[in-house]
């Protein structure tokens, strides 16, 4: 591969200059070089400068003009330059040592060998020169090229020493290998088993970002079982792991549903990329451990998992530094509802439970259809067809209705303030019952979503009840 012809760019040109002029080395490192091999567009140009990255990212800035954004950070020793749309990164190269209780290293200025040595795996390891007399020239000492061409995710040096140094490498390896579905080398595997206990010094912040990502990638379920294979997951999500095994007994055994759910979200991944759907179904059956139930008639059951799991949601959402926010109580949302479509196909698909969950999904039923979809793994094609058919019977009289009854983020059409104001009372136990009546007729199909049959249904209920109306409105209502 020539690689000249994908370091045209008007930027790499100018870099090469500032760098000639001040007669420094300079290279193109990590995930650009790689992805210009995986034939992947990046976006992110990190530079090693063999001297001062602050003072190459300086000159460049005052080569680009005021169209450029030099950025400065004297702590890091780094700098970014901001160009258009383009970002890039500049560092002095650097060799690095940590203590047993920090991932934050001693650094010292160093070479480029030095540089490549401290990199997390051999495919982030190569460099390009954009010096003009190499200009191109591609640097690989640990044969990184190779291991592209592979398929291996490996370390530099030592692996014992890369994951012990820094443990948050060991969720990036599981993350690249699940991003690129690239296999982890042996050695490298082996490495992640005997240190794993040293990711309890990096903060879940961290570890949330790298969990995201595993999630977002084409197929999850390669990134948990990798995690669960080396520890790490027991110690990060006891959780997910909670959910694994299968118990027999008087030879009736329930399916292993830490498997289970790894096939759902590699299901939801097919359908959609939205990050807080693929954790819901993450979490689907998150509260399915804490439910598990003999019954000598039923066999094994775990009834409520749903509720219980979306007790579970905050807790874990928390500890893992996960948005407390609307994205939560998405995922909440959908835990706690991701049975009721399932018993409705299981059942006549009636329109008032149609139309009740319609009411508790709101907008986010599309989504909680999807997940429902995803979660119908079994292995008896006839009852699984029998399900997705019924699924179908769902989502079409969910249309019907919305269209009939606009119960898609109900309003009750008659409110509170106006049934204070009829009756002349003020906010007590009664209103209650008569918006919660009002909204059960509508939803069991009794009285249309409008105002005048709510507001004679609300008087006929108000009367059974013992109240009378005392500020009627002077129309036919009556």
């Amino acid at each position: 591969m020539n690689l000249k012809e994908h370091f045209t760019n008007k930027i790499f040109n100018l870099i090469s200059e500032t760098a000639d002029e001040l007669g420094l080395e300079c290279y193109v490192v990590g995930g650009y070089v790689r992805d210009i091999f995986l034939n992947r567009t990046s976006k992110d140009i990190d530079v090693v400068v063999v001297g001062s990255g602050i003072e190459a990212a300086e000159a460049l800035g005052k080569k680009l003009g005021r169209k450029a954004h030099v950025s400065v950070f004297r702590n890091f020793g780094t700098a970014q330059v901001k160009y258009f749309d383009t970002e890039v990164e500049f560092v002095g190269a650097r060799k690095e040592s940590y203590s047993h209780d920090s991932r934050k290293p001693v650094v010292e200025n160093g070479t480029l060998e030095d540089d490549q040595n401290r990199r997390d795996f051999t495919i982030n390891a190569m460099a390009v020169c954009l010096n003009q007399a190499r200009y191109g020239e591609l640097v690989d000492p640990f044969d990184g090229l190779k291991d592209l061409k592979e398929r291996i995710i490996r370390t530099p040096l030592d692996p014992d020493i890369t994951f012990s140094d820094d443990p948050l490498r060991m969720m990036r390896c599981i993350r690249f290998a699940t991003q690129l579905n690239f296999y982890i080398d042996e050695e490298t595997f082996n490495a992640l088993e005997r240190n794993r206990e040293r990711i309890k010094i990096i903060s879940y912040e961290r570890i949330k970002d790298e969990l995201n990502k595993i999630l977002l990638s084409p197929i999850p379920s390669k990134g948990f079982v990798d995690l669960d294979r080396c520890g790490l997951l027991e110690l990060i999500f006891p959780e997910l792991t909670a959910l694994q095994g299968v118990e027999v007994r008087n030879g009736r055994g329930h399916k292993d549903n830490f498997y289970h759910t790894l096939e759902v979200v590699d299901n939801i991944s097919k359908v959609s990329d939205n990050l807080w759907l693929r954790w819901a179904t993450l979490l689907h059956d998150i509260g399915k451990p804490r439910t598990k139930r003999w019954d000598p008639r039923l066999g094994w059951t775990f009834h409520n998992h749903n509720y219980i799991g979306e007790k579970m949601v905050p807790e874990i959402f928390r500890r893992l530094k996960l948005p407390m926010n609307e994205k939560m109580k998405y995922v909440q949302k959908l835990v706690g509802l991701h049975m009721r479509p399932i018993v409705i196909a299981d059942d006549v698909v009636t329109d008032s439970a149609v139309r009740r969950l319609l009411f508790e999904a709101g907008n986010d039923i599309d989504d909680l259809m999807a997940l429902c979809e995803a979660d119908i793994t079994s292995k008896n094609e006839a009852r699984k067809q029998r399900f997705l058919d019924n699924f179908k019977l769902v989502r079409q009289k969910l249309k019907d209705l919305e269209e009939k009854d606009r119960i898609r983020n109900f309003q009750p059409p008659v409110d509170g303030e106006e049934i204070m104001q009829i009756f002349a009372l003020h906010p007590c136990r009664e209103i209650g019952d008569l918006k919660s009546a009002i909204k059960d007729a509508i939803l069991d199909g009794l009285i249309p979503n409008e105002h005048d049959a709510a507001f004679r249904f609300m008087l006929k209920k108000a009367e059974e009840m013992g109240l009378k109306p005392v500020n009627l409105p002077n129309n036919n209502l009556i």
